[in-house]
């Protein structure tokens, strides 16, 4: 039983798969060693160019091995008797459907459908220094949808104001669209300690739910 959790840990994110290793959601590691506690899913871990299944306790045995010859290679929980590693993937071992639902228009989403980059002028920012912007004005009766909301960095919107691009004498870097699958998956593969849920999202043609 876990006790003592480590915090950052924690907060590192887990790819779920369903019984036939095909992804369905990311959850937090503390929901993912639940899962995993009760028996529900296995770690898929992903050692020498081959991927490996353990349950629960065959996990516990298989950090202690990487704790003594890779520390620096995984995050760590610790509990009274032991360290664990936080698993990159786990598969639900009783779970075969697969969720079909649309990627969620949020604030988040579209910053990193944009890639934090303002649409107008490309620079790329800080998700503090970019606000959402409505390409046709909701005062011209623009509607707030994937196709009509793009970042823009301060400047820009300012620079816009509530005038239509055309209007403005201002061009759109790229056209908005909405994501096939969910943009955030892709800021994820950006570091290195989730590199591993490539070969599951590749081919993917779904949504993922986030935490």
């Amino acid at each position: 039983m876990l006790t003592t959790l480590n915090k950052s840990a924690l907060d590192c994110n887990v790819l779920v798969l369903n019984k036939h290793y095909m992804a369905v959601r990311v959850v937090g590691a503390k929901r993912a060693f639940s899962l995993l506690v009760k028996g529900i899913a296995d770690v898929v871990s992903y050692d020498e160019g081959r991927y490996s299944n353990y349950d629960f306790d065959s996990w516990c045995e298989v950090s202690q091995f990487k704790r003594n010859f890779e520390p620096d290679g995984h995050d760590w929980v610790s509990t009274v008797n032991f360290h664990i590693a936080v698993p990159r993937i786990i598969r639900l071992v009783f779970y075969d459907r697969l969720p079909r639902k649309a990627v969620k228009l949020t604030r988040r989403n579209i910053y990193a459908r944009d890639r934090n980059r303002c649409q107008y002028c490309g620079k790329k920012y800080r998700t503090s220094e970019l606000s959402l912007d409505h390409i046709v004005p909701r005062s011209m009766g623009g509607k707030t949808t994937w196709e009509n909301l793009v970042c823009a960095c301060t400047e820009c919107n300012v620079q816009k104001g509530g005038r239509t691009p055309q209007e403005a004498h201002m061009k759109l870097i790229t056209k908005p669209t909405r994501p096939r699958n969910n943009p955030v998956i892709h800021v994820h593969l950006g570091q290195q300690r989730y590199k591993s849920w490539k070969q599951f999202l590749d081919h993917a043609y779904w949504s993922v739910e986030l935490k």
